[in-house]
Parts: structure tokens; sequence; C-alpha cells
């Protein structure tokens, strides 16, 4: 007789699924990369999204071990600061903003914003409001938009944009992390609702192949990119060298996106 599979046995055999379906979308990343490439390639940035948990993903990308210049992660804290939970900066507020129209307006405002740049802007349900106008007005600028959703979540999901749309609906290109509805993957006998998400893991598998390609690209263009890289991996002074370069990198293509703020609004 077998032994029963454990929630944690349960939990690993979903997540190896979720490495099928990110394995049967190569096409998808090669083409993501091949935009990113072209855009760090041109000195620009691929401009990074996501609010509530979606967050993570974007500090996946950058800045991190293994990671490097030419992303430019949008962080929006009242829409992503889950520690508190309650009170003020508490989940309901964050909740709220999410789906708050304007939003993502502002906060583009904020940027001189080019046809040659990118973005990738990930939401598991593709159906709050902030993350679809993100997208929307990227589209609008000539900005090639890659989405990161959880299909299923998403048909499952109403959307709650004015129009009825979804965050691929202003996507150039979608990906799927391969989480269920719901996104949790673990049902326990006696309890009603399942447990342990699955988007994290598979859009994590998702940006970092992304990640690697890209590298791929940079370095046969003979632009190898300053890779954030442990000292125990190669010496604490080599190590600080590459940190001090590489945030310099991003210094100097964060400096582009604030060179002409306003002057196209007084033309």
């Amino acid at each position: 007789m077998f032994p029963p599979v454990t929630p944690s046995a349960d939990y690993l055999n979903h997540c190896r699924e979720l490495v099928a379906v990110v394995e049967k979308q190569q096409g998808a990343i090669q083409q993501a990369a091949d935009w990113f490439a072209q855009t760090i390639l041109g000195g620009r940035m691929v401009h990074l999204f996501g609010s509530g948990h979606s967050r993570i993903l974007v500090e996946e990308m950058w800045p991190r071990y293994g990671s490097f210049p030419g992303f430019n992660p949008i962080v929006e804290l009242s829409l992503s600061f889950h520690n508190l939970v309650v009170g003020p900066n508490g989940q309901r507020q964050a909740m709220f903003l999410e789906n708050v129209s304007g939003l993502a307006e502002r906060i583009l405002r904020n940027f001189d914003l080019s046809s040659h740049d990118c973005a990738l802007v990930v939401s598991s349900s593709g159906c709050n409001v902030v993350p679809i106008e993100m997208a929307e007005q990227f589209r609008q600028r000539g900005i090639r938009v890659v989405a990161i959703i959880s299909r299923k979540h998403s048909q499952a999901s109403p959307s709650q944009h004015p129009a009825g749309k979804k965050l691929q609906d202003f996507a150039d290109l979608v990906l799927d992390t391969g989480a269920p509805a719901g996104d949790a993957m673990v049902k326990l006998e006696g309890l009603e609702t399942p447990v342990s998400p699955g988007s994290t893991v598979g859009g994590c598998l998702l940006v970092n192949s992304i990640k690697a390609e890209v590298a791929l690209r940079l370095l046969r263009a003979g632009s190898p990119p300053k890779v954030l890289t442990a000292g125990a991996v190669i010496g604490t002074q080599k190590a600080t060298e590459l940190f001090e370069s590489a945030y310099d990198e991003h210094a100097r293509r964060l400096a582009k996106l604030y060179e002409r703020i306003g002057s196209r609004d007084e033309v």
C-alpha cells in the first residue's frame, strides 16, 4: 500500500505541473526576450509593474542576485505594502486603490517614456483596474507590453475595468503562470478552501527564463550585462565592483526617464 500523499508533496507535484506549463511557452519567452534585449541595447529600459503580491515578480526581475540593469521596477507602496495588514497602510486600502481608475496615468506621469521602451505588467487575475490601465497607458505611447497572468484565474474572475477589459486585452504578448483559479493549489480534507498559491512560482519561472534569454542576447551583441553576483562566487572585491557599476548603469538609464519631464505637455 502506498503511503498517503502529504500536503507538501501535493504542493510540489502541482509545482511540477507549473514547470510544464512554462516549458510549453518557449516561443513566447523567446519573443519577450527579443523585445527586452532590443530595448536595453538601445539604452532604454523595460518598465516592470505589478500591484498587490505581483510586486514580488517585479523585484525578482531586478535588482537581486543573478539580475542586471535595464529594468525599471515601478513599485507603488500604496498598492503593495502588505505587512501591516490592518490600520494605516492596510490591505483594505491597497485593495481599494488597486481599482481606482486614473491612478496608472498619475504613476506614469513621472516618466518620460519612449516607444523604444518595453513593459512587463503582472496581474494574476488580469482584472484589477490599475494594472489594466498601466498596460493601456503603455500601449497608447507605442510601448510593447508583455503581460503575465494566470489564464485559468483570469477566465474565472470578473473584470473590475469599467469597459470589462482585462490585462491581456492591452498586451502584445501574454504569458501564463499556470496557477489555477483562486491561485491556491492544495486541498485538505475538512477545510473548505484550498491553501498554498502557485502564481509566484510560475511567475518566477517565467521572469527568470526571460532574464536568462535576455542575458544571452546582450552577450551575443557584445554588451555583456553587469550581473549582480555574490562574493561567495567571485570574491568580495569583484562582487562589490559589479554592484557599484550595475547601480551606476541603472542610474544613468533612469536619468533618461526624467530628462524631459513635462516638456511634451508644454509643446
